[in-house]
């Protein structure tokens, strides 16, 4: 019997890096869902697909291998049996990637490949949809969010640690908020809290305060 844990947010709140060390303190396996929907984006940027082309973006899907890893703390992900971890969080994938995920065909191929690892292996998952769609049935459910400009901080952070230095932070917080409304209006599968999922507002809580916090909900829970 396998335990999965799901957690759900909007982008920049911290929830990946959240689930990470959570997965690391639980010996659990991590999955990143989004990591799945920004692989196909790049896949579909690399062949230069018209990304309004829903037969061609499908076939892509649907003959795509991806595969994830979780060793010594390090999440990775493969295409086609090639690594491809770091070129996912590209800014062309960034700005593309809302589009493939609000496309029925691939989020249902996905979905399956993401229940189908969770069957297997005690998993801690984040995303979007993950304790709506995915993982219903999740022993635990935790949405992670904070405000818009905190969420920019963070990730005009990431971006400067990374070296990077082609945007600002205006521009940044407009990608973020540009993002909600995509990721909270599309048809299908909408990032929205689960009833039954616990929210943490990390705006005012540093990464471990916050993994404190969800470590205790877990162990009152046992």
């Amino acid at each position: 019997m396998t335990t999965s844990i799901a957690i759900d947010g909007p982008a920049g709140a911290g929830k990946s890096t959240i689930a990470k060390m959570l997965a690391e303190k639980m010996n659990f396996t991590y999955l990143d869902s989004g990591a799945m929907y920004r692989a196909v984006t790049l896949c579909a940027l690399n062949k230069d697909i018209d990304l309004n082309n829903i037969e061609k973006l499908s076939e892509l899907v649907k003959n795509l291998e991806i595969d994830v890893e979780y060793k010594n703390n390090e999440f990775k992900i493969y295409a086609d049996n090639n690594e491809i971890t770091n070129k996912i969080r590209s800014d062309k994938v960034d700005k593309n990637v809302s589009t493939i995920a609000q496309i029925k065909i691939i989020r249902d191929e996905l979905v399956e490949k993401q229940r189908e690892i969770a069957r297997q292996k005690n998993i801690v998952m984040d995303g979007r949809d993950i304790g709506t769609r995915v993982l219903p049935n999740a022993e635990y459910k935790f949405y992670i969010t904070a405000t818009v400009h905190e969420r920019a901080v963070r990730r005009y952070q990431d971006i400067i640690n990374r070296g990077e230095n082609n945007k600002d932070f205006q521009e940044v917080k407009d990608e973020i908020e540009r993002r909600d409304k995509i990721d909270s209006n599309r048809k299908y599968s909408p990032l929205k809290k689960a009833e039954d999922a616990i929210e943490i507002d990390t705006t005012n809580l540093n990464k471990k305060e916050v993994l404190t916090k969800i470590l205790h909900i877990i162990k009152k829970g046992e």
